[in-house]
């Protein structure tokens, strides 16, 4: 099966919607990895501003592809780094300078769990349920869930989470941060591309330099990322958008700018 069957991309105005689409549960291995990676990696060259990561299906996704991720890295030993491993696939959702929201409903377990935290947003319907369940299978997370649980919801929660393996209702998953919104099932869909679509407007080098320091900070430390702010906001306070943006704050008051994206 081809990327191009597994990923199905369509634009909104500025909006990128990529859903996931790789029956029955969109388990996920290289070929759904590197769809996704080439979908957004396309909507960017397009002049998308936002991307909103969504499933076709009635699961965002069960998890990972256990047997084919098995081949995978026992080639990627042999031949050398694989572009879709998970470290490389982690690596490029923290790389990409576009806001990146997960919407997601059904079962979001373990791999898909992962690749859900590794967006920048998560909306979930209230139906669906959430949980890293790799320690039922004897395993741990292996796309950098335990991290970014940790970043989210802190130490002691994450490692409840992660070596209890269980099940989690929405309501609970928003209220102790590590998902940002719970909507009713028949909202989802509107509610996640009018919230994208949010972001999509919006002032897009100011967006990408937020999301560039909040990961500094959250790999590297606040050292650092106080010590790369100024390089990173340079391009920022010398934005058209930020141009229009005090124009029309002169002229309006705060909130009525359209922003340009540039």
């Amino acid at each position: 099966m081809s990327n191009k069957e597994v990923v199905v991309s369509e634009r909104v105005g500025d909006l990128m919607v990529i859903s996931m689409n790789h029956p029955p549960f969109n388990l996920l291995g290289p070929v759904l990895l590197g769809g996704i990676m080439k979908a957004m990696k396309q909507a960017a060259n397009d002049g998308a501003r936002a991307i909103l990561l969504k499933s076709a299906l009635k699961h965002f996704s069960a998890g990972a592809d256990l047997e084919v991720f098995a081949v995978s890295e026992d080639n990627n030993e042999k031949k050398g780094k694989n572009s879709t491993s998970p470290l490389s696939f982690l690596s490029f959702m923290s790389e990409f300078p576009l806001p990146v929201v997960a919407s997601v409903q059904g079962a979001v377990l373990g791999g898909g769990l992962e690749v859900a935290l590794a967006c920048d947003i998560i909306i979930a319907a209230r139906s669906s349920r959430i949980g890293a369940v790799e320690t039922t299978l004897g395993l741990a997370p292996v796309m950098g869930g335990v991290q970014r649980m940790v970043e989210r919801i802190g130490l002691a929660r994450a490692k409840e989470f992660a070596m209890l393996g269980r099940r989690h209702d929405p309501e609970e998953m928003e209220r102790i941060g590590l998902i940002n919104l719970v909507v009713a099932d028949n909202d989802l869909e509107d509610v996640s591309v009018n919230y994208a679509q949010q972001l999509a407007n919006g002032p897009s080098i100011a967006l990408g330099a937020i999301k560039k320091i909040a990961n500094l900070m959250a790999e590297k430390g606040l050292n650092e990322a106080d010590q790369q702010m100024a390089a990173i906001m340079s391009a920022v306070l010398t934005s058209e958008d930020v141009k229009l943006g005090i124009q029309e704050f002169q002229k309006s008051g705060p909130g009525t700018a359209v922003f340009e994206g540039k």
